[in-house]
């Protein structure tokens, strides 16, 4: 073993695949365990309401979401596409982020997601989103990836949102990635063979 190897990281060109939250159950007892951490409450809620990645969350600068209010907008550069997106903000996420900025002093140019050891770092959110998880006993592989996953899960499952829409904000060319990367491919085909005529 070399000095600095890691072991458990995967090898070059794989991936790791994550899951969604799937029960609402379980986001309300992550929500209810984080409610005394505006600052990790702001992660959950920001991470599961919205299609961004985690290193897109960590991006994100108090002076770009200070005096927005519920269903404004701010625009962001993507880490990974180079592209600028708009993205708009639910009463969850204003409140959260609203209940973040009043623990404590925050200048404009600060990012929101910021420790006593500075910014935050993509491998941090990973280790959030696991002990999250593993805090209420939640049976599957998790990480960053699960925030952004559980998004599109439950605007799928919970609010019946299309594939086509689905696949354009996530950027995939066919539908099947969109069905497979939100791990609900499986269930939509076995709910088609409970059909009875």
């Amino acid at each position: 073993m070399k000095k600095g190897q890691n072991f458990n990281h995967p090898k070059k060109g794989s991936r790791i695949k994550v899951d969604p939250i799937k029960s609402k159950k379980h986001i309300r007892t992550i929500k209810k365990m984080l409610s005394e951490n505006p600052l990790e409450y702001a992660l959950f809620v920001i991470g599961i309401n919205t299609n961004l990645r985690a290193s897109d969350i960590l991006g994100i600068r108090v002076g770009q979401v200070k005096n927005l209010k519920p269903g404004a907008e701010f625009a962001l550069k993507e880490r990974k596409t180079g592209k600028e997106r708009l993205i708009t903000l639910n009463r969850a996420c204003y409140r959260a982020v609203e209940q973040l900025l009043e623990s404590g002093a925050y200048a404009d140019t600060d990012f929101l997601f910021t420790g006593q050891r500075g910014p935050w770092a993509v491998t941090t959110v990973n280790k959030k989103v696991k002990s999250w998880c593993k805090a209420i006993n939640l049976k599957g592989n998790y990480g960053g990836h699960t925030l952004r996953k559980t998004w599109g899960y439950h605007q799928r499952v919970s609010f019946g949102v299309d594939l086509p829409t689905l696949m354009e904000i996530f950027n995939h060319s066919t539908q099947k990635q969109t069905l497979s990367y939100l791990c609900i491919q499986p269930e939509e085909i076995r709910k088609v063979y409970e059909n009875e005529l």
